[in-house]
């Protein structure tokens, strides 16, 4: 594509140098940034790419967008001044690719819990429904059957628009994506066309990065103050701040609840280890998942799928026929009868649905066992919190190691003791290798115990000091179980 085509989509401050170039590539790292690709100069969270443009130069590119000039100008290079350089990175990925989400109907998920299981049974659902469709999650990346493992929630501005781009050429008419507040705030989303957005919840998480919570729930609207009114925007009445997410929002607005009126309705009518019947839009189905929260996301899956022009009688049979999401409340069960579930639960309000779950279901002549760490390098303030709704849920709590990351084990569970009240420090054990946790919950339980190991879910590894070491929660407790696949 020649330069000057891509300028007429994107805003630009001046053009120093030929705007007739080939363009071969878009690229944001300097290392990529070869003869016919254009370098694109962004101002991460931790490294600045201005500092690299004359690497990108030595390495062949001929065509910079950066915010501020070099020092020094080559007369043989184009430099395109702009103001935002991430804003231009979607924007030109976007144009590269030929706009891709103009022929795709692209739908976000946003919030703290419930977005990848959301997306997942989106993309499972109208699979079914024998549409060819795209998925960007958490765990994955997929292209009607074909997956390529995730390595954020929400890729970057130009990995999505080739995604996007890979997905039409294969004929896919949908695709359901997370929508980080991350992605939000570093304008990763730019140049996407949404047909739709979903918000399903907003609660403590990701401090560390947005600092207030009022900056938390700033970035989340955000997504949703971009929505066009060809538009739709479905959200959560049963959080707070549901309607918060459309204040200013031109999309139309659509509501969803499990405890008060909505456009959108359901009701749990029997909770189960092996699944619940609920009653949604009027209607009785029996699922295979358990829980309120699970109810709330199900209920988001069907309101959105009705909202991309889907049958209610054709969707229904489907969901009540859909498996849970990988690492969202997995059970497995041993010979000699105790029950062990895997699940994501990394927050403290995701922690206390996964617990309420347990609850409705339980008979209270058995105990609940918790194995919870929290993560290393990341907000907290949520660690006390996250030990604090383990111990209101559970009989016996363990503390161990999630993904330390950089920081010292022992250093991230003293902060979750904190969360500890006095009362119940003597149903509380550390222990810092977490498979000897899992080991120990394990050995613990008696015949019709519950343990939940919580925090890693689909995860296969381990993080520590910058090192992946495979790691898998659900292979740990078959291999207490003695279960063989």
């Amino acid at each position: 594509m020649i330069l000057s085509e891509l300028l007429k989509h994107i805003s630009f401050i001046e053009v120093s140098g030929s705007a007739e170039k080939d363009v071969s590539a878009i690229e944001f790292d300097s290392r990529k940034a070869v003869s016919g690709s254009a370098f694109v100069a962004q101002r991460g969270v931790t490294v600045d790419g201005h500092k690299f443009i004359q690497a990108a130069i030595n390495n062949g590119t001929s065509i910079v967008f950066c915010e501020e000039l070099p020092n020094e100008i080559s007369e043989e290079i184009s430099y395109i001044k702009v103001a935002d350089s991430n804003v231009v990175l979607g924007e030109l990925a976007a144009a590269f690719y030929k706009f891709p989400s103009k022929n795709i109907k692209v739908v976000g998920i946003t919030g703290t819990n419930g977005k990848t299981s959301i997306a997942t049974l989106l993309y499972d659902l109208f699979l079914k429904l024998g549409y060819n469709v795209g998925l960007l999650s958490t765990i994955s990346y997929r292209i009607n059957e074909t997956e390529e493992t995730a390595s954020h929630t929400t890729p970057n501005a130009l990995k999505i628009q080739q995604l996007l781009a890979e997905m039409v050429e294969a004929g896919c008419e949908f695709c359901f994506m997370e929508v980080s507040s991350h992605a939000v705030h570093q304008k990763r989303i730019e140049g996407i066309e949404f047909a739709g957005g979903v918000f399903t919840n907003i609660t403590h998480d990701h401090l560390d990065y947005h600092k207030t919570f009022a900056e938390y729930i700033k970035a989340k609207k955000g997504f949703f103050d971009k929505l066009s009114t060809q538009a739709f925007a479905v959200t959560n009445l049963d959080d707070k701040n549901g309607l918060v997410m459309l204040q200013n929002c031109k999309a139309q607005k659509v509501t969803y609840s499990t405890r008060s009126m909505a456009d959108f309705r359901c009701k749990v009518l029997e909770n189960h280890f092996d699944g619940m019947l609920m009653n949604l839009d009027d209607q009785e189905i029996w699922t295979r998942f358990v829980g309120n929260f699970n109810a709330a996301n199900l209920l988001a899956v069907y309101t959105t799928a009705l909202q991309l022009g889907q049958n209610k009688d054709e969707v229904l049979p489907i969901i009540s026929n859909l498996n849970p999401v990988q690492g969202r409340f997995e059970t497995l069960r041993s010979v000699d009868g105790k029950f062990a579930i895997v699940d994501y639960a990394h927050t403290p309000d995701a922690l206390k649905n996964v617990l309420g779950a347990i609850a409705e279901i339980r008979t209270r002549n058995e105990q609940v066992i918790t194995v919870v760490g929290a993560g290393g390098d990341r907000d907290k303030t949520k660690r006390p919190e996250m030990a604090k709704e383990a111990v209101l849920g559970s009989d016996k709590v363990i503390l161990t190691s999630d993904n330390p990351r950089t920081e010292e084990p022992a250093q991230i569970i003293k902060d979750m003791e904190a969360g500890v009240g006095g009362q119940y420090k003597n149903k509380v054990l550390s222990i810092e290798n977490r498979r000897e946790a899992i080991k120990t919950a394990a050995m613990l339980a008696q015949t019709g115990d519950i343990i939940l190991i919580a925090g890693k879910g689909h995860e296969n590894y381990q993080e520590v000091n910058g090192v992946k070491h495979h790691f898998d929660d659900k292979e740990e407790i078959k291999n207490c179980f003695g279960i063989n696949d």
